[in-house]
């Protein structure tokens, strides 16, 4: 089977790290018929005006699933985040995070194995702001709704299900936000007592953060709205490594897009140095998205053990290979793999 799926390559780093990716892609055997959609962001406000065509929006709705390199967003000024565009525009509503120890990747904690899930439509970022200009006020106003609760909490807990994990941390500020927080709070208890098998507790933001500096390794899911879930995602990538590790998506009834949750590096973009570790793991969750598991599997454990022999890192790994070699000896690993699985011998039953 050919799938077809959007490229968005992105801008600063984002074509380097994003062309190694579809390399260790095509080393797993799957086939995938690329649409590519080179302008977004700074590249399509200087042709177009926008930052995201609706030629973009067009090409994910009839594809359905996109890979995306990180985009550059302008800080305080410029235009709104491509990244926050897609998600509302495209209503998907949940952003999934997972963090996980890696071989060979130096950190202060071991036996990392965390996932973040973040409403992704509503909250802080639903973009509901005024500005007083006589008395120079801004408020910004959280919108938290039964529905995006509902769907956000009943997704994490699917996927404790789906994937044997034994936990959902709900956070909040109930103490607080009693009516909005309340509210998250509330229906994830009542959706709760439909998983009986997954064993549900809820934090306060702060505390929360606390406990994961402190023992991440007591909690699995943790599913949070919007600002919390942006905070405590970036907080978990810390505990593995950093941003340059860790996998990103976005997924929607309808749609999905896979992305590298790092930014764009301007500063060292076209030279070759990129990890592209991030969006590589971001494929993995491609792949089991759209059904190939046996590629995901490949994919994942040539990454691994690259990470393991440690002699092909980037310079962000403590290695000084380029971004070209580290993807070309994940691809040997794949290689080395498929042909193992090709000439290994078949195994009979006897009666």
């Amino acid at each position: 089977m050919t799938h077809r799926i959007t490229l968005i390559p992105g801008d600063g780093i984002g074509p380097e790290v994003v062309g190694a990716t579809v390399n260790v892609l095509e080393a797993t055997g799957v086939k995938i018929d690329w649409e590519r959609c080179e302008e977004v962001g700074l590249a399509a406000m200087e042709t177009v005006g926008e930052p995201l065509p609706e030629a973009v929006l067009d090409s994910i709705r009839k594809n359905r699933v996109a890979l995306k390199g990180p985009v550059t967003t302008p800080v305080g000024k410029g235009f709104k985040s491509v990244n926050v565009q897609l998600r509302q525009k495209l209503d998907l509503h949940a952003n999934v995070r997972p963090s996980a120890t890696l071989p060979g990747v130096q950190t202060r904690f071991e036996n990392v194995d965390l996932v973040i899930f973040r409403e992704n439509t509503e909250g802080l970022y639903s973009g509901i702001e005024t500005f007083d200009e006589r008395l120079q006020i801004a408020d910004s106003t959280a919108r938290i709704t039964r529905a995006g609760s509902e769907r956000i909490i009943r997704f994490a807990f699917e996927h404790a299900r789906a994937n044997g994990r034994k936990q959902v941390t709900l956070v909040h500020k109930a103490n607080i936000l009693k009516k909005s927080s309340g509210l998250f709070l509330d229906i994830g208890r009542e959706i709760a007592k439909e998983y009986p098998e997954v064993d549900f507790n809820d934090r306060i933001i702060d505390n929360m953060c606390m406990q994961l500096v402190v023992h991440p390794e007591r909690y699995d899911c943790i599913v949070a709205t919007n600002l919390f879930g942006d905070i405590l995602s970036d907080l978990v990538a810390g505990l593995v490594g950093g941003l340059g590790v860790v996998a990103g998506a976005n997924i929607g009834t309808e749609y999905a897009v896979f992305e590298a949750v790092h930014g764009s590096a301007p500063d060292i973009a076209g030279q070759n140095k990129a990890n592209p570790t991030a969006l590589i793991l971001s494929a993995e969750m491609m792949l089991n998205h759209i059904n190939e598991k046996e590629a995901a599997k490949l994919l994942r454990s040539g990454l691994m053990d690259v990470l393991k022999e440690g002699s092909h890192l980037t310079g962000d790994l403590g290695g000084s290979s380029s971004t070209t070699e580290f993807a070309e000896r994940i691809i040997y690993f794949i290689n080395q793999r498929r042909t193992e699985l090709q000439t290994s011998p078949l195994e009979h039953s006897t009666s």
